[in-house]
């Protein structure tokens, strides 16, 4: 959660100029004839407005070495390609998720989160290559083609929990764009090209499997920060890795030069790269959120799933059934924190039961029942706080079905009473987590390693995840490993 809660991007200036009618265009990748309505010079132009956007709002990771390195593998790469001429540009953006994605006109982003999970310059050209090949087979287009025909205007993805839509806080549109599912036969074209791509220079196409195997081992749907990870936006059927399997053997022998691996290269690369969240945008340590650039920390209710995203942090009981969120209320006015309360629920139908002005740690705060219709849900019951610290407005509300209300209530009223500023000092001490390496030393297993290298950071299971490791297998004396710390 941040201070640029509330965002959302713009692209009607994306639709305008692509003309309406149906078009055939030569597939540069494979030299078919296939629907599209996008000219080159058009996937350019929506290239270029939405990189600005994607820049503004996930930001980009400071560190110059990276950037540049990521960006020499990526343009290396694209050289190789159909579409060398294209204005290829390729980043890092400061976003935890586990993801990579790639814009019409050559745009392409890795997230920190999957540079965090991959274990050599191969598996990172075998991730380049893949999207690279998304653009050069002109697979967003083409999606983009089909939503045009069919809505007169981009389809907008919706990331975030639908339920709370009419809070206004969910981002309505940009990411959605940019995390399209792509059909199978878009995935297996782009695992032939991408793998081809790498080989032609000079990396082991083997890094293409490995790095499948890796995130194939994530959890296959969004992660908790609330934007998807790459294996639920590039969805990997059984016989997928079969087939790639064969494609990289038939690669291997035919490949008329020695091919790279260059992990001890790429660790050497990610190391101190921050891993989780950015305290920027608060962090979870347990059940506890703290935020020091906004001063203030609160408690979700144990063992709940919590989703942390620049627009608003949502926790969710593992069975479900109901929504504890918290959210910045964007130009909060009223005299009294009532008034911001009913002008900030608006148009969504909700009436107050019963409710009054108090105050939390100190704080003043309007505590209030709420009960109406929503779509999707049915009868529900909103018991939310709206807390005046720091010269914001935070809403701290927990949202159910009328007959789950009962249940939700005290968990809600106990994350309430938690919320609490957080001094100068507090905030200071606030670290981010970062990746440092480590070489194993015989006898040491998962568990071990994440007792004691890790400080008990990550579980053991993340870190062999992580380090492109099966959780039964143990690693070996002598490899190099990722681990996990709070950055000193």
């Amino acid at each position: 959660m941040s201070q640029r809660a509330g965002l959302s991007f713009s692209y009607t200036a994306i639709v305008v100029g692509i003309a309406m009618t149906v078009a055939c265009a030569t597939n540069p990748a494979t030299g078919k004839r296939e629907f599209n309505l996008m000219s080159e010079a058009q996937e350019v132009a929506i290239g270029k407005e939405s990189d600005g956007q994607i820049r503004k709002e996930m930001g980009i990771v400071d560190d110059p070495a990276l950037q540049q390195y990521v960006n020499g593998v990526g343009q290396r790469l694209a050289a190789s390609t159909e579409r060398p001429a294209l204005p290829w540009t390729f980043a890092v953006v400061d976003a935890p998720a586990v993801n990579a994605f790639a814009l019409p006109g050559g745009f392409v982003y890795l997230t920190r989160g999957i540079l965090a999970h991959l274990n050599s310059e191969a598996e990172l050209a075998g991730v380049l290559g893949h999207e690279i090949a998304h653009v050069t087979a002109r697979h967003s287009a083409a999606q983009y083609s089909k939503q045009t025909a069919g809505s007169l205007g981009l389809l907008l993805g919706q990331i975030f929990v639908p339920e709370l839509r009419p809070f206004g806080q969910a981002a309505e549109a940009g990411l959605g764009l940019m995390f399209l599912k792509f059909g199978r036969d878009d995935e297996l074209q782009a695992d032939d090209l991408g793998a081809g791509y790498a080989t032609s220079q000079g990396w082991d196409p083997r890094g293409v499997a490995s790095m499948l195997e890796t995130l194939g081992r994530l959890n296959d749907g969004p992660d908790r920060k609330g934007v998807p990870n790459w294996m639920s936006t590039h969805p990997m059927p059984a016989d997928r890795v079969a087939r790639l399997e064969q494609r990289v053997a038939a690669l291997r022998s035919q490949a008329t030069r020695e091919l790279t691996v260059n992990r001890a290269a790429y660790l050497q690369r990610v190391d101190g790269l921050m891993f989780g969240d950015n305290p920027r945008e608060g962090v979870l340590r347990g059940n506890a959120f703290l935020h020091p650039e906004l001063r203030f920390r609160l408690e979700f209710p144990q063992g709940w799933q919590v989703q942390n995203s620049p627009q608003q942090v949502v926790a969710q009981p593992q069975q479900g059934g109901g929504y504890v969120f918290l959210q910045l209320v964007p130009q909060a006015q009223g005299r009294s924190l009532q008034d911001v309360a009913a002008a900030d629920l608006g148009q969504t139908g909700l009436q107050l039961v019963e409710g009054g002005e108090t105050r939390v740690n100190g704080l003043p705060a309007f505590i209030g029942t709420f009960r109406g219709q929503m779509q999707d849900m049915g009868d529900v019951v909103l018991r939310a706080a709206w807390i005046s610290h720091g010269n914001q407005v935070f809403r701290l509300a927990g949202l159910a079905p009328a007959n789950a209300y009962r249940q939700l209530q005290p968990v809600v009223d106990q994350s309430v009473r938690s919320f609490q500023p957080l001094s100068a000092g507090e905030a200071e001490r606030i670290r981010p987590n970062v990746l440092e390496l480590y070489t194993a030393r015989a006898g040491d297993s998962w568990e071990s390693i994440a007792a004691g290298a890790g400080r008990g950071t990550v579980p053991a299971a993340t870190l062999a995840v992580l380090n492109g490791f099966a959780v039964q297998e143990r690693p070996q004396a002598g490899d190099r490993l990722k681990v996990v710390v709070t950055a000193r």
